[in-house]
């Protein structure tokens, strides 16, 4: 099995979930030797808790699992440390610190970290902090030759290192990677891949019926200073860097036709949450933020026993994902958790999502630095604004209640 899993990408920025300006000729070939969930959502929009849902099949609120430091501790179960358990060589190319706590990599893994070590993650901003793009997390064009040797590229050259040195079968592995997350930048050629003039153009900026926040955080980080050229400019960084992320996808895979497991391998593609990118007149996310944007998860199955070139209109959660990778591994559950298998469970008629905390909980929220000063402050001065929220989707609509405003 390959995980391969991007970070804060959109649905709508993958070709085979409609982008008319997207090029990820990767991801749409995985789609197509396979089966896309045109209606998988994740249970959180924010990092960790998305995570820690997806890989326990429970949703944030059961266990707390909720902020970004409430992290899978030694004696929760979770995906990686099942499967080993039942004798599979798990790997984790590179490493993350927003979903294990301490000692659960070591427990749940046979191998992880890196063989090729990153040399840079981010660059740093070109632009001061009062800048128009530096509040919209916007930094630009790497001025690197050939590709950056950033934690991406680190884990995928790690990944591949793995592969070629022929893995003990049964394998898992995990490609966990952080584009395209913001801050936005790419380098060349990704950087200029994509016509500034053909991005489609974000929602505006229209507050009225929508939930305070977004009126918030508009007015907070002064992004009524971008026009449209500038959310142009941004989205076509953004999707140059998810066609890094689609060439990363074709290396893997390369890398695993070459160990000549491609006839045996399962490739789940998906991420953990999405991004604003204009619409709504923001970028970046929120812990209570449950716009499609945010949640709409692009989920690919591909591989033994998985219908070829299908689309699935059913509503999917992303708590499926376990039970689902489970039943393929023939591995039992041995814990409570509410996911269904998207090959023998029964189809559901809504997915839901949650986010937010109670006024009461303010001292546990987030304290940043730049950039993402504003957003923390944004919370502990009106708890309100980040409070408990649930979506509720189906074919036919969504419904998303807010504990402290209007639904």
């Amino acid at each position: 099995m390959v995980l391969f899993m991007p970070d804060q990408l959109r649905a709508d920025a993958v070709g085979a979930f409609g982008s008319l300006v997207a090029k990820t000729p990767h991801i749409d070939a995985l789609a197509a030797r396979g089966t896309a969930f045109t209606d998988a959502y994740s249970q959180h929009s924010v990092c960790g808790p998305s995570r820690v849902s997806m890989f326990t099949g429970w949703y944030p609120h059961v266990m707390g699992h909720r902020t970004l430091t409430h992290l899978l501790k030694p004696w929760e179960p979770n995906l990686l440390k099942i499967m080993k358990e039942a004798g599979y060589n798990v790997a984790w190319a590179g490493q993350r610190g927003d979903t294990f706590a301490p000692g659960v990599t070591r427990a749940s893994t046979t191998s992880a970290g890196f063989t090729v070590h990153p040399k840079m993650l981010w660059m740093r901003s070109p632009f001061d902090r009062d800048h128009k793009y530096a509040s919209a997390f916007y930094h630009g064009r790497r001025d690197v030759d050939g590709v950056a040797l950033d934690f991406d590229e680190a884990t995928v050259q790690t990944a591949e290192q793995w592969l070629a040195d022929g893995p003990a079968e049964p394998w898992l592995l995990l490609v966990a990677l952080l584009f395209p997350h913001p801050p936005f930048e790419v380098e060349e050629p990704w950087y200029s891949l994509h016509e500034r003039a053909a991005m489609p153009p974000p929602s505006p900026p229209s507050f009225d019926g929508k939930p305070r926040y977004m009126r918030a955080i508009h007015e907070r980080y002064r992004l009524d200073r971008l026009d449209s050229s500038d959310w142009a400019e941004i989205a076509a960084t953004y999707h140059g860097m998810v066609s890094r992320v689609d060439d990363q996808l074709g290396r893997v895979w390369a890398a695993v036709d070459r160990a000549g497991a491609s006839a045996t391998t399962v490739t789940a593609f998906f991420t953990d949450h999405g991004e604003y990118l204009g619409d709504f007149g923001l970028v970046e996310k929120w812990p209570s933020g449950l716009s499609d944007c945010l949640v709409r998860n692009p989920l690919v199955l591909a591989g033994p026993g998985i219908p070829e070139g299908a689309r699935r209109e059913d509503p999917v959660e992303m708590v499926d994902l376990l039970p689902t990778l489970l039943e393929m591994a023939d591995v039992d559950l041995a814990h409570t958790q509410f996911g269904r298998s998207l090959l023998s469970g029964a189809p559901r008629t809504a997915a839901y999502s949650e986010g937010g905390f109670l006024v009461d909980e303010e001292p546990l929220l987030e304290q940043a630095g730049f950039p993402y000063a504003n957003k923390a402050a944004l919370q502990h001065e009106d708890p309100t604004l980040v409070g408990k929220a649930l979506a509720m989707r189906t074919r036919r609509g969504s419904y998303i209640r807010r504990l402290y405003e209007g639904p």
